[in-house]
């Protein structure tokens, strides 16, 4: 590992100019709490250029969606479809392949531009919404809740705070989800 650094669950990344957890736990689709758990020597407001930290990548993946998160280096249908969407709103992503080549990236970077969207070529529920297509997961939370979908900063504490519940009614409306794993556009349940 670079720097002697150790990541059991998880692999090492290099800090860049402009980097913060945010936008790192963005990047690679984990939640922030899961990334200030991973590194837990690291001061979030003092990152450095050239610093080694640990992404986790151990943790469970958010349930599918028809709106998956794609970035560079993806490939399959949903990226023929993502192919598809941008060459029809006019945006040239090269050929219909299913390939998310520099070419889909580039693509995918100018359209977030021309939506107002941050411009980070991510394909998450923002921008699969801009490109027109209906990201929203049937509801699947037993009665007496409602589905809510994870946002970066989310815990089940600050939840709690902002939908009048407690922790622990969270945890029992959501029996299969670590709370320390939570996942950006993860779909749990929060009581009423």
């Amino acid at each position: 590992m670079p720097n002697g650094i150790n990541c059991p669950n998880g692999m090492p990344y290099t800090i860049k100019a402009g980097d913060t957890f945010f936008q790192i736990a963005r990047t690679f689709g984990v939640s922030l709490d899961a990334l200030l758990a991973a590194n837990p020597g690291v001061n979030p407001d003092r990152l450095f250029i050239g610093q080694v930290i640990c992404v986790p990548t151990g943790t469970t993946p958010p349930p599918s969606t028809n709106c998956p998160l794609l970035r560079q280096g993806n490939t399959g249908p949903d990226v023929v479809d993502l192919q598809t969407r941008l060459r029809n709103m006019g945006f040239d992503p090269g050929p219909i392949d299913g390939i998310f080549g520099p070419t889909t990236h580039a693509a995918v970077i100018a359209f977030q531009r021309s939506r107002g969207l941050v411009p980070d070529g991510l394909v998450g529920v923002l921008t699969w919404t801009a490109l027109g297509k209906n990201c929203a997961q049937p509801p699947t939370c037993p009665a007496g809740t409602f589905p809510y979908i994870v946002r970066a900063g989310d815990t089940f504490f600050v939840l709690a705070e902002r939908f009048n519940t407690t922790v622990s009614a969270i945890q029992r409306a959501n029996p299969n989800v670590n709370p320390n794993a939570l996942q950006i556009g993860q779909q749990i349940c929060i009581p009423r």
